[in-house]
């Protein structure tokens, strides 16, 4: 069975029929200040009468209609009374099922188009006659059902955008979702409010205030741990849970000696001093670093990472249970998951990328603990975060603080780990991020950081040779970290992070720019 999310106002559900573009729809819709839910394709049409919804998209997918394996809806959905938007794939489908003709194209539609709009519909109110659009399709329909009539043509589809407006079903055979159809936001705006009739009621405000009921009744008098990394996820997390529950939730953070410049400081400054949030800190330096000890695999690093981690925190909540007067009483564990996490296990196919490597984050906390899962985050996408981290007052400098790999600065040493080099690289980091930040820079970009490389060159220094170590800057603009592109950065800039760090950090004696775009590198170098 589906699970219903518990937001009380305006909603819309998104079937996903496997889309790269599933999240964008959720997420413009998001930004329509009206809240979207995403189900699997093939979710019930007495699951979805449950949510609440008042419309549904059918979303774009990979497939053909007529395909053996190909995914279907539940044909009740068509009987519920509600409104209807079907893109591309979707859009086939709904045809499909409605009496219509869906065909091969002889002439594939990939890339930019025009739409040319030739009668009125609700979809397109107050937009012109002429759109261009974003194509991705080799089927299209070629009948139409019964009830439904063509509003819209693109030179090779005289069925681009359909509708039946008596029973309030559109189809669209483009993807209005993404930014290079421009106007698309306002036709999925008309959809939204015109068509279904939905208000302008979720904002991160009545997020917050309904989150925390939410969790003072799941919660009562029991007691919550989090594991608290000082990142975006886990910051807003225990901020909206102190919010919520005060003094019941402990936050657990753990210094695995990979951490950046400073980090640990920074953390219990803002969440003990500030916001007196009750923090416990752990410094496992010596066992995280005992357990890396000549391990190069970065596979190896990573799963040491998470095992130890596991057993570090697992150690802390036996303490602190042990500590309390009432032992019973800690028997929540919070996570900051994220709805992006949530919706890989609703997708058709789950993940359809092959594996890279392992999550940057730790792994799971083991079944032993028989903790009930707190997951105050887990409707929001990232920007909503850092929304609600704002609005809880956290500082700017956790809200948009740049992603940070679960396993730390390990990943972002090519080989060994060892206090020696960690030394290295937290020292050309710490240069970098302040260069960054002083130049303005820092916040207009996804991530900049420094990697050490397992390269020794020579070099000459007061007129002495050298032979040190390579250090690598890696600065790159995403949207969501899927792909990445390099940042053309002022030479000026490169020019001062580079000498700063060949002339204040020891055992540095070359720098060097990664111009590799994602794909085909990845980000982070493990």
């Amino acid at each position: 069975m589906a699970k219903t999310d518990a937001f009380h106002g305006s909603k819309l559900v998104i079937l996903d029929f496997g889309s790269q573009y599933t999240q964008v729809i959720a997420r413009r819709i998001r930004e329509c200040q009206v809240y979207s839910q995403i189900l699997r394709y093939d979710t019930p049409a007495r699951e979805l009468k449950q949510t609440g919804a008042r419309g549904i998209i059918l979303s774009g997918g990979p497939a053909s209609v007529y395909a053996k394996n190909a995914p279907q809806v539940d044909r009740e959905i068509f009987k519920l009374g509600l409104p209807i938007l079907g893109i591309c794939y979707g859009m086939q489908l709904m045809g499909f099922h409605l009496g219509g003709k869906v065909e091969h194209s002889e002439r594939r539609e990939y890339g930019a188009g025009m739409l040319h709009v030739k009668n009125s519909s609700d979809l397109f109110r107050n937009l012109p006659k002429h759109l261009d659009i974003w194509n991705s399709h080799g089927d299209k329909l070629t009948k139409l059902p019964r009830g439904f009539a063509a509003v819209a043509q693109t030179d090779n589809s005289p069925f681009a955008a359909i509708a039946d407006v008596k029973r309030k079903f559109y189809g669209l055979q483009f993807h209005p979702e993404v930014a290079h159809t421009p106007r698309g936001k306002e036709i999925i705006q008309n959809f939204v409010y015109e068509v279904c009739g939905c208000k302008m009621d979720w904002t991160m405000g009545s997020f917050i205030e309904q989150t925390c009921a939410e969790v003072r009744e799941q919660v009562g008098d029991d007691h919550v741990v989090l594991g608290l990394s000082g990142g975006v996820d886990s910051s807003v997390a225990a901020a909206l849970l102190h919010k919520a529950i005060g003094d019941q939730l402990t936050c657990i953070f753990v210094n695995n000696g990979l951490l950046r410049s400073k980090e640990a400081e920074v953390v219990q400054r803002v969440f003990g001093e500030n916001f007196h949030v009750k923090l416990k800190y752990v410094d496992a330096t010596t066992r995280f670093l005992t357990k890396l000890k000549g391990v190069a695999d970065p596979e190896r690093k990573r799963k040491i990472i998470g095992n130890e981690f596991i057993r570090v925190f697992d150690d802390a909540v036996t303490e602190l249970t042990k500590k309390s007067k009432n032992s019973a009483r800690f028997n929540f564990l919070a996570q900051g998951t994220l709805y992006p996490d949530v919706i890989e296990s609703v997708s058709i196919s789950g993940n359809p990328a092959a594996l890279i490597k392992s999550h940057h984050n730790v792994g799971g906390l083991p079944k032993k603990m028989k903790l009930k899962l707190v997951e105050p985050l887990r409707q929001l996408f990232k920007d909503e975060v850092r929304q609600v981290g704002l609005q809880l007052g956290l500082p700017n400098e956790i809200v948009y603080r740049q992603p940070f790999p679960g396993p730390g600065l390990a990943v972002r040493i090519l080989g060994d780990v060892t206090r020696e080099r960690l030394r290295i690289l937290r020292d050309a980091d710490a240069i970098v991020v302040s260069e960054m930040k002083a130049s303005d820079w820092y916040y207009r970009v996804w991530q900049s950081f420094a990697v050490l490389l397992p390269v020794r060159s020579v070099g000459v220094m007061g007129d002495e040779r050298t032979y040190e170590n390579t250090i690598a800057l890696r600065i790159v603009e995403s949207q969501d970290g899927m792909t990445a592109d390099w940042v053309r950065l002022p030479y000026e800039l490169l020019g001062k992070i580079s000498t700063r760090i060949i002339n204040e950090v020891k055992g540095v004696n070359r720098v060097c720019y990664d111009i590799s775009s994602k794909p085909p590198a990845t980000i982070e170098w493990e």
